[in-house]
């Protein structure tokens, strides 16, 4: 029977007790915005000042929290510096360039080669980012992704979706 090490208090340490400040005074910040905003609700008795007021107080709480773990010993369970221990990789400069050539040409191609084509492309590079070397089979499902984000977007969400080269094939949808 192996016991569990007794955990050792230390004091706190200073970039803790700091980002726990700083939440806190991001906390009151954004209560004292959400305070100016107008209280008018309406029928719903729910006004344009409900919202930021929860994430104020969620702010508040979330940086007492925060700062009362800072004091009494450290945070709990807290990730290791050691990049290796965490179980991250290393970065890949390769993965991340195909990644992001996906990104750009989606960027380029979505109103000329239109959404479909547009989402094959940045599908099928950014499979290759991730170490798949099927072209042909990662542009085939993403362009049946594609389409099929295509026809419901415009389908049953109204919104307009570039077609592009297709279309013709995609006929009235694409309009």
């Amino acid at each position: 029977m192996s016991a569990a090490a007794p955990r050792v208090r230390r004091g706190p340490r200073p970039a803790e007790v700091a980002v726990s400040l700083g939440v806190l005074v991001l906390g009151l910040g954004a209560t004292w915005v959400a305070a100016s905003l107008p209280e008018a609700g309406g029928y719903a008795r729910i006004g344009p000042n409900f919202v930021p007021k929860g994430v104020a107080g969620a702010l508040v709480v979330l940086g007492l929290w925060l700062l009362a773990e800072a004091l009494t010993g450290g945070w709990r369970a807290a990730l290791p510096d050691d990049p290796a221990e965490r179980g991250e990789h290393a970065f890949v400069p390769a993965a991340f360039a195909w990644v992001a050539a996906g990104l750009v040409a989606q960027m380029a191609l979505i109103h000329t080669a239109g959404f479909p084509l547009a989402a094959a492309v940045l599908f099928a590079l950014v499979a290759r980012g991730f170490g798949s070397v099927r072209w042909a089979r990662d542009a085939g499902v993403g362009l049946a992704i594609g389409v099929g984000v295509f026809l419901f977007f415009v389908r049953f969400l109204n919104v307009n979706l570039p077609a592009g080269w297709l279309l013709p094939v995609l006929g009235a949808a694409g309009i």
